[in-house]
C-alpha cells in the first residue's frame, strides 16, 4: 500500500511548471514504471479531480482539486514562519540582533527580529515605524526609491534629531543615498539607538522594486570593522535566500 502511495505521489509531483502536460504512456516511460500501473494511478486521481484528461489530445494535466489545495495551503502561509529560521541563521552565524524591515508609505516597519542568546541586546521592537532617512535599515531603502520619490521626501521631511549622530543634513543624505546605491549597502553608527552600529541590505520583490532591507545590528563594542567585513557576505546570502522565499511562494510582504 505505502508503495503504491509512493508512486502516486511522484507520479503527480512529475506534473511541474516546467512540464504541466504528460501522455500517459510518455510517463510511465520516464518513470521506468508499468504502464498499466500508471494509468491506475492516473484514473484514480481523474475521478478525484487531481488530474484532468484532455479528450481530445489524451493528455493529462493537473485538475481543479489540485489547484484547490494550492489555494489552501497558498492562503494559509505564515510569512514569518517561512522567513524567520533564515534570519535566525544570520543571527547564530553572527550573533547579533537581525531584523527585517519593510517598506510602508514614507516610513519603514519593523516585521521581524530576531535577538542573539545571552548577550545584551539593543533591539527595536515588532512593528516599530522609523523615517526612511535615520539609520542603516531604513536609508537602505530609500537609496533604492526613484529619484523624483527621493526629492519630494527630502523636501518635505521634518528631519528630527534622534542622537547626536542622526543625519539631518539634505546634502548629507543625497550623499549618502549615493553611496549606499552604489556600494549596495548601509551602515550606521549610533543614530537611532546610542552606541549600535547597523550594517542592512535592500531586498527586493519579483519585479526589482524596493521593499525593506535586512540589518545586523550589535553594540559598538562587538561591531568591529573586522566583524562588519565578516558579516556582510552572511547579510547579503540571506538577503538573497529571502527574496528567493518571496519569489517561489509569490508572497507579497506588507506591513501589519
Amino acid at each position: 500500500m505505502l508503495k503504491t502511495l509512493d508512486l502516486a505521489l511522484k507520479v503527480i509531483r512529475m506534473f511541474t511548471k516546467d512540464k504541466p502536460v504528460w501522455g500517459g504512456r510518455e510517463l510511465a516511460n520516464e518513470l521506468q514504471m508499468d504502464h498499466a500501473k500508471i494509468y491506475r494511478i492516473l484514473e484514480t486521481f481523474e475521478a478525484n479531480n487531481f488530474i484532468y484528461q484532455d479528450p481530445v489530445t489524451k493528455k493529462y494535466s493537473l485538475g481543479l482539486a489540485a489547484l484547490e489545495l494550492g489555494m489552501t495551503m497558498y492562503d494559509g502561509l505564515n510569512i514569518k514562519e517561512i522567513i524567520t529560521p533564515v534570519l535566525d541563521e544570520l543571527s547564530q552565524k553572527t550573533g547579533e540582533s537581525v531584523f527585517l524591515t519593510v517598506l510602508d508609505k514614507n516610513e519603514a516597519v519593523t516585521l521581524e527580529t530576531v535577538e542573539p542568546k545571552n548577550k545584551v541586546k539593543f533591539s527595536v521592537s515588532v512593528g516599530s515605524r522609523a523615517p526612511l532617512y535615520v539609520g542603516a535599515s531604513y536609508r537602505s531603502i530609500l537609496a533604492y526609491m526613484s529619484e523624483e520619490f527621493i526629492e519630494q521626501y527630502i523636501e518635505k521631511c521634518q528631519f528630527e534629531q534622534f542622537t547626536e549622530n542622526t543625519m539631518t543634513d539634505p546634502d548629507d543624505l543625497r550623499n549618502e543615498l549615493k553611496r549606499i546605491k552604489k556600494q549596495g549597502w548601509a551602515m550606521s553608527e549610533g543614530e537611532y539607538t546610542p552606541e549600535v552600529i547597523a550594517i542592512a541590505v535592500p531586498l527586493f520583490d519579483r519585479a526589482n522594486g524596493i521593499i525593506g532591507s535586512v540589518t545586523v545590528s550589535g553594540p559598538v563594542f562587538r561591531m568591529s570593522d573586522e566583524r562588519v567585513r565578516e558579516f556582510l557576505p552572511l547579510l547579503q546570502e540571506t538577503k538573497d535566500e529571502v527574496e528567493d522565499i518571496i519569489t517561489r511562494y509569490q508572497l507579497e510582504i506588507r506591513p501589519k
